[in-house]
């Protein structure tokens, strides 16, 4: 039986959020990783479907993170294949890069086929351990893996073309592994240049029973020889782990039984991210909004969740007073520091509550009445002036038709001023005031 373990999208280098934690914990979540399913459970070997750094520019501290991990591969003998992603793949025209550089110097195997060949040719060349080229191995343990590239809109094309060299190769071991980094279709929304499931059927049909993909940052798999294990570790805040699943994916397969057994792992070390919701409600002032919002972070802070955490506190839903009346940089600082998590963000989603006026009998639409509904859904919408939108109406009425005769602004302020100053928000009595009034009733 052979065991390995198939990562995707590493990430090495990650440095959004601008804080350098980050980048360190795309190493640790892949060295726990390793410990955990590769070496301490001795598999055949690790592959790595595409995305093993974040960028084609590699910083030295980001490098040394790669060649640590291949070091502990190497002590443990256990091989680390690989292929390049769209984000680590060489840079066109050249035929370096720093998977090449690991694949000369630090051990790991970079499965390339060219990209084109003369008629007759074959694109799979086997592994050359003195060359440290080619593009498809055989291995020990019974497991033949191919490589290949990031080929971009050109994928379905290149699918066909690969398969029918995989069909020219010599018998080799039982089973194929094939590496390949590109997303399907309807695994997530607002991606465009996926695949369809249709496309992958020219490699099962050539003999591949075990298709290592990566690219999309969560867990999928098809018809039990299409896998995705999605991120090693959250590459934003909608990849935690309670939104989808990824991880790492342990596989086995088996002497006579082409169907492999393939398990995701996420016990491993990643950095948490929790995600907070608060809906409005449209009642509230921009005090009540902020009083709410801070006890939503406090509940979190109570369950312990937020230290350290990545954490988001979205916040939508309708309110009745302008978006600029919260200070939310100044809200995001204060629960920041409050929840000391490592890095927190907040999300301002609220919008404007609609106010529908009463549709009335055509034969009493006049110009007033749709002038008055428009300026009392107005005045609806806002905080302050919602509870007087009657009193209030006609203000504005009157207002245009001083604007419209010419008057001075300094008048127009000075009416409005005066109007708003004489109108009065109804009282609000509470509950407690009812009762009391209540008891003061004389009896019947």
């Amino acid at each position: 039986m052979a065991r390995f373990l198939h990562l995707a999208d590493v990430h090495l280098g990650f440095d959004r959020y601008n804080n350098p934690k980050r980048t360190t914990d795309f190493f640790l979540s892949l060295e726990d990783a390793l410990i955990r399913y590769a070496i301490e459970p001795q598999v055949d070997f690790v592959v790595i479907a595409g995305d093993l750094f974040e960028h084609k520019v590699v910083q030295p501290a980001v490098l040394s993170h790669a060649m640590l991990a291949l070091e502990m591969l190497q002590k443990a003998k256990i091989p680390a294949i690989a292929i390049e992603g769209n984000h680590d793949h060489r840079p066109y025209g050249s035929r370096s890069s720093w998977l090449r550089y690991l694949a000369d110097w630090y051990g790991l195997i970079l499965l390339e086929p060219e990209a084109s060949v003369a008629e007759g040719e074959n694109r799979y060349q086997p592994w050359d351990p003195e060359e440290n080229t080619g593009s498809y191995i055989d291995l020990d343990c019974g497991v033949r893996v191919l490589g290949s590239c990031w080929y971009g809109s050109a994928a379905p094309q290149m699918i066909r073309l690969l398969a029918a060299d995989i069909r020219a190769l010599p018998s080799g071991p039982e089973h194929t592994v094939m590496l390949f980094h590109h997303g399907v279709e309807g695994q997530i929304a607002r991606y465009s240049g996926a695949l369809r499931y249709e496309d992958l059927l020219p490699l099962r049909e050539a003999g591949v029973n075990y298709l290592a993909l990566g690219h999309i940052h969560k867990y999928y798999e098809l018809e039990n020889w299409v896998f995705n294990p999605g991120s090693v570790e959250a590459n934003s805040i909608a990849e935690g782990q309670d939104q989808a699943p990824r991880g790492v994916l342990s596989v086995e397969l088996k002497p006579g039984n082409p169907q492999p057994l393939a398990t995701l792992q996420r016990d491993y070390l990643q950095r948490p991210v929790l995600r907070l919701r608060l809906e409005t409600r449209v009642d509230w002032s921009p005090t009540d909004l902020e009083a709410a919002a801070i006890a939503t972070v406090e509940k979190a802070i109570a369950a312990g969740q937020t230290q350290e955490a990545i954490v988001e506190l979205r916040i939508s839903g309708p309110v009745a007073f302008p978006r600029s009346d919260l200070d939310t940089r100044s809200l995001q600082q204060q629960l920041h520091q409050q929840s000391e998590a490592l890095i927190f963000n907040l999300r301002y989603d609220v919008s404007g509550q609609e106010f529908a006026s009463p549709i009335l009998p055509s034969e009493q639409v006049t110009p007033e009445v749709i002038e008055a509904s428009v300026f009392a859904d107005q005045l609806a919408e806002h905080q302050a002036y919602r509870d007087r939108c009657d009193q209030l109406t006609p203000v504005l009425q009157d207002l245009k038709d001083r604007l419209l005769r010419g008057e001075e602004p300094a008048n127009l302020y000075h009416f409005l001023e005066t109007a708003i100053a004489s109108t009065t928000a109804p009282v609000e009595i509470t509950t407690a005031e009812k009762s009391a009034t209540s008891d003061r009733q004389p009896s019947r």
